[in-house]
């Protein structure tokens, strides 16, 4: 399997997929959004995206499964698989904050050997694949110098359902927002990890996400040099809905500090 040349090919599908989304909301409006869950919104666009980019897939002949966002393929999953979010920024994307993405990344278990996230409204095609090193647009990248916490720029995601560990994540908040230089929240978990990777970020954690929302970006992080866990330095970050992705350099302080809130 040549991955550099597969990865060439994915970030062409990513590319098309993101161009069909940019068209589309031109014209989108809040009609056209249907609701799978308390604040999880989806629309044709997610839809139609995600069956573009499985049809690309496809034509590459590479016999994987899929673990897709919303479901469109019933080819069950393998050992090794495409994991694909057609929008990672689905709310973002309805009101028109131009933050929101395509992540499709190739895993054979847990391991992931190629990530690619298109940040569709800048353009940006960020991408790497197992020990290929991550690169952006053609040029190679990697995480942030910064070794101190009270010199970082974190990102986190809100909960939008899962409101259990709301008093911890608050807790967690509070923290931060004395120990760093702030704490953005975009509303993309592929593009916080991307950012976190070319160094716009030193760090980034999230609870409650899926492996659509991470995949992409883990590999892109890894390759640049970054580390990436769960909240309790382990290695269930890809499935286990938890994830702390770091330049390496503060990746202890940002564990710490999390550790203090949530048992």
């Amino acid at each position: 399997m040549n991955l550099s040349q597969l990865t060439k090919e994915v970030c062409r599908i990513a590319k098309e997929s993101g161009a069909f989304i940019k068209k589309e909301r031109e014209s989108f409006d809040l009609s056209k959004v249907d609701s799978k869950g308390l604040n999880q919104l989806v629309s044709y666009v997610d839809i139609e995206a995600e069956k573009k980019i499985v049809s690309g897939l496809n034509e590459l002949n590479l016999d994987a499964g899929f673990i897709t966002e919303e479901d469109t393929t019933e080819k069950s999953s393998k050992e090794l698989n495409w994991i694909i979010d057609p929008l990672d920024g689905t709310t973002n994307f309805i009101h028109n904050l131009p933050v929101f993405s395509v992540s499709i990344a190739l895993a054979q278990g847990e391991d992931i050997l190629i990530g690619v996230v298109y940040e569709i409204m800048k353009d940006e095609c960020f991408y790497a694949w197992k020990d290929g090193g991550a690169w952006l647009n053609g040029e190679s990248f990697g995480v942030s110098k910064i070794d101190k916490l009270q010199d970082s720029l974190l990102a986190t995601g809100f909960p939008y359902f899962e409101f259990d560990e709301m008093d911890s994540y608050l807790g967690v908040l509070n923290s931060f927002m004395k120990e760093t230089h702030g704490l953005r929240r975009l509303g993309s978990a592929a593009v916080d990890l991307v950012y976190t990777a070319c160094g716009r970020f030193e760090g980034f954690f999230e609870y409650g996400l899926h492996a659509w929302d991470v995949a992409g970006g883990i590999c892109i992080v890894q390759e640049a040099g970054g580390a990436v866990s769960d909240f309790n330095n382990g290695k269930d970050h890809l499935f286990g809905k938890q994830i702390v992705a770091s330049n390496g350099k503060i990746h202890d302080s940002i564990l710490k500090t999390i550790n203090a809130h949530f048992k």
